[in-house]
This record gives C-alpha cells, structure tokens and sequence, in this order.
C-alpha cells in the first residue's frame, strides 16, 4: 500500500523589484486621482466665474481740480449799493431801513412791517422808485398828504441847473443830484479823499450806494 506525502505550499518571496513596481504604481494611481479632482476643481471656478454678474469699477477721480482750487484766490464778492430810507406814519414798525438799489415805495413800506389798519396807500405812488435819504409817511386815513416825498437834510428837489462836478462839489452841491442824499453824498466825498480824484463818471459805481440804475439817473447832472 501506498503511502501519500503530505503537499506543501510554495511561497514565492516577491522581488525589491516587484514591490517597486507595485508602489510605484499605486503612486501612480493616486496623482492621476488628485490631478482630476484639482481638475474638477479649476472647472468649477471657471464656470462659476463666467455665470457671477459683471462688476464696474467706479470713475477714477483727479484731484489735479482740487489742487487748483485750493490755490486760486477766494472771489470777493463786490459789495451791494444800499439806499437809506425812513419810513414812518401809519407802518408798523417805523423807522430807517436798508434797502437795496432799484427798490420802490412799496418795498420799503413792506420793510417796516406793513402798513396798519387804519394807512391810507392809495394815498401814495407805491411804484416810485426809492432815493437814498427820502423819507417815506405813510397817512393814515383823512390826514393831508404831501404832494411827494423828498430827501431829508435840506437835498433840493429841483435838479441843478448845470451839471455838477464831482471832484469840487461839496456835500451841499452834490446832494442837488438826483438819486443822491445825503449819504450817498457823504459817500463820495469819502471816496474822494481816498482816490484823490474821479477820472471818470463811470468810477461813481466804486462808492457804496451807487448802483447801474442810480448812475444812469445821475449821469446827465455830473462830470468830472
């Protein structure tokens, strides 16, 4: 009778060349995975970059503008002529007001408040144009009225016989000129001891209270 031997098994030792091989492959697997993941993720941010809303960038600003500005000189403004008037009688608040060139009757009257209860302004031309030291009453209602207001301080009514020349006129003379008082005039005589002289009628709209309007009133009783 036979007898069987017992079968062992062969265990082949792999190789240092074979396990190279093996883990390079299994390096090799795990780039390729990680280039397509980075792959998908750069796709992703490409897609998702075209489909976001445009942005604008704001307007650059130059301060080039600003640097000027700040050097450039402040304009002065040219100071307004003003008329000097006195509004009294039947107003509310009576008294002398500051008002500008070019102003009539009824301004200076709304100046002072407003007429009472008891003025009587059809009594005068509200239209009238203002002079610089012309004193305004209003009336009230029955009282007698004057035929027309005039300028305080002795100034004529009556327009000079020849024109006056405003480097020799003194206060008296010059406050003979329409749309003059006596402000106006200690105005000019004021001006003229600072410049000297007027070199022309023109220069009159450098004194305060000489306004375009009140130049061309006067223009025909001056000279220089």
């Amino acid at each position: 009778m036979r007898t069987e031997l017992p079968v062992r098994e062969i265990i082949v030792q792999t190789g240092w060349r074979e396990r190279l091989e093996a883990f390079a492959g299994r390096r090799r697997d795990s780039w390729v995975l990680i280039a397509v993941m980075a792959g998908a993720v750069v796709l992703g941010l490409v897609l998702w970059a075209r489909g976001a809303p445009a942005t604008v960038a704001p307007p650059a600003r130059s301060s080039a503008p600003q640097e000027q500005d700040s050097f450039a000189p402040a304009a002065v403004p040219s100071p307004e002529p003003v008329l000097l008037v006195h509004v009294a009688g039947a107003v509310r608040r009576p008294g002398l007001y500051e008002m500008p060139a070019g102003a009539r009757i009824a301004d200076a009257v709304q100046a002072a408040r407003g007429p009472t209860g008891r003025s009587d302004l059809d009594a005068l031309n509200l239209a009238e144009p203002l002079q610089d030291g012309l004193k305004i009453d209003v009336p009230r209602r029955g009282e007698a009225v004057a035929a027309a207001p005039a300028p305080q301080s002795g100034a004529s009514a009556a327009a000079p016989a020849a024109p006056v020349n405003l480097n020799v006129a003194d206060q008296a003379a010059l406050e003979t000129i329409p749309e003059i008082g006596p402000v106006t005039a200690a105005a000019i005589l004021e001006y003229r001891s600072q410049v000297g002289s007027f070199s022309s009628v023109e220069e009159l709209l450098e004194v305060s209270g000489v306004g375009p309007a009140t130049l061309e009133a006067m223009r025909p009783y001056v000279t220089v």
